[in-house]
């Protein structure tokens, strides 16, 4: 049961994280910043990439 919980937690901070990772790569200023050099913010990699771990190793907690 405990196991399931960590699950379903992790997926949904997962999912928040994520969000939170695309909202930064999408905003006005990382598309300035995106057309001036071509670089991405690390925050926006970073939660994009955490979120999808987090929920990958949530859904192994849920089996």
């Amino acid at each position: 049961m405990n196991n399931k919980i960590i699950g379903i937690v992790l997926i949904i901070a997962g999912v928040v994280l994520a969000m939170w990772g695309y909202n930064i790569y999408d905003s006005a200023s990382s598309q300035v910043t995106r057309a001036i050099n071509g670089d991405t913010p690390i925050e926006a990699w970073a939660g994009m990439a955490g979120g999808v771990i987090a929920v990958l190793i949530g859904i192994t907690r849920l089996k």
